[in-house]
């Protein structure tokens, strides 16, 4: 699995997202940080609470200039109706894709062989549409959504300030690093 720092390929998707139903391909998410965060289905148990941690921290998300993409390989029928039903889903306002064709989990290389499902796995792509940040976590272990806004935050950061570095447990505001010959051994 080497898609770190590759450009996402070509995809094109229905998504269920306020309602509504609506067709979102990859050059739709350039432009802007694009969170993609798949899951191995609808109506689960994991699932649901990594999805709305993410929608209870999806406007600090968008401050960021960040869109959430939700992927399993169900349909958008199958998004819709957990959303209409399920208290923790229908909180989501962010985009929910449907992958039964299983391009995107191809794409991002997190299918299951011979199982149809999605592993756990988060990626973070920049506004050029290239892959920054890959996260996979087992089947039973849930995400965090506050350590991914740190994350997107910090990458956004390092992004923006050539020359600097953040460390670990680096929170906005927070020192960075500036790596030299200097610091070599020294931290």
């Amino acid at each position: 699995m080497a898609v770190i720092s590759t450009e996402i390929k070509p995809f094109s998707a229905t998504a269920f997202k306020s309602g509504k139903f609506v067709d979102v391909t990859d050059a739709d998410v350039k432009g802007k940080y694009a969170i993609f965060v798949f899951y191995p289905a609808d109506f689960t148990f994991v699932c649901p609470t990594e999805l709305e941690d993410l929608a209870d921290l999806y406007g600090e998300f968008q401050a960021l200039g960040a869109e959430i993409y939700a992927v399993s390989t169900d349909t958008h029928f199958s998004h819709k109706a957990w959303h209409d039903t399920s208290p923790a889903i229908g909180k989501i306002d962010y985009y929910m894709l449907g992958d039964q064709n299983h391009v995107l989990a191809n794409n991002f290389d997190v299918l299951r062989p011979g199982v149809g499902l999605a592993d756990r796995g988060t990626f973070v792509v920049d506004p050029q549409g290239v892959i920054q940040l890959v996260e996979i976590t087992p089947e039973g272990v849930g995400r965090n959504a506050a350590e991914l806004l740190r994350k997107v935050k910090a990458l956004k950061y390092w992004q923006t300030h050539p020359g600097e570095v953040c460390p670990a447990k680096w929170e906005e505001g927070a020192k960075t690093l500036a790596p030299s010959l200097d610091l070599v051994g020294k931290i």
